[in-house]
């Protein structure tokens, strides 16, 4: 690891008060969660059942509403996190938050790992799979809801029976995720724009930041340092007043709060 790198972070950390976080698939990696785009990533790790379809489509509006079946074995396949435990990165974050040194975690995760290791100020941009909904009344169930659904499947529930249903009016259950095709949540947004303009450093860490809307609010960011940590290049880091391509995990176990 650099430690040059490592010794210029701390300092920086040390000398704000006002940080806030931009987190993608990257940070929860090391919890066991396969990000979308690299070689070992979710898109590319499709499984044979799925290969002829299109990764955004399988995580599409049109997909879960065309082709629900599709789209419930993706999900139960490839999408439950049950089990799987924050990392070190979760957990600094927020010890950095109870030091009062974060004004937010704007987050394109899903799994709801950062507020499971204690952080409070959490924007989930891209939605969560730790709530569901009826598409037909409203009705909103636990985060388990789906999968726990999922587990009582026989073979001889019957393809039609991975459609998850509400109890009570029989409507499709959805995860409260935000899919391609589909308006990002106004509340998380209005949030986490709020937190990026009022941040005197941002750190990027663990995208690609190549998915719009989405990437295009670190643009809100008006402080004075930027550090990006990522394993691959990205259209930010000429930007950027730190670059480090060490692994996350790596790099914060070694940040001291103070």
């Amino acid at each position: 690891m650099n430690r040059e790198s490592l010794q210029q972070f701390q300092k920086m950390i040390d000398s704000h008060s006002r940080i806030v976080f931009f987190g993608g698939a990257g940070v929860s990696v090391a919890s066991g969660i396969p990000d979308f785009r690299s070689a070992d990533g979710l898109y590319n790790n499709r499984g044979v059942e799925f290969e002829n379809y299109e990764p955004e489509y399988l995580l599409s509006r049109t997909c879960l509403y065309r082709e629900p079946k599709v789209f419930y074995e993706f999900y139960r396949q490839k999408l439950d996190t049950r089990g799987v435990e924050p990392n070190v990165t979760h957990y600094k974050l927020a010890e950095l938050e109870r030091a009062g040194k974060m004004v937010g975690i704007v987050t394109q995760n899903i799994d709801g790992l950062h507020q499971r290791a204690g952080s409070e100020r959490v924007f989930e941009i891209h939605g969560t799979t730790m709530r569901n909904y009826c598409h037909a009344c409203g009705r909103v169930f636990p985060g388990d809801y789906i999968f726990k659904y999922f587990d009582g499947l026989t073979p001889e529930s019957g393809p039609d029976a991975i459609i998850p249903r509400c109890d009570k009016c029989g409507g499709m259950v959805r995860p409260a995720v935000t899919l391609y095709e589909e308006s990002l949540p106004e509340d998380a947004v209005r949030g986490a724009i709020d937190a990026i303009a009022s941040a005197d450093m941002m750190i990027i860490a663990g995208t690609s930041l190549v998915v719009y809307p989405a990437a295009g609010m670190v643009d809100y960011f008006h402080g004075d340092t930027i550090v990006l940590i990522n394993k691959g290049v990205t259209s930010r880091d000429r930007y950027a007043d730190l670059v480090i391509r060490d692994p996350m995990e790596d790099v914060f176990s070694e940040i001291v709060v103070r």
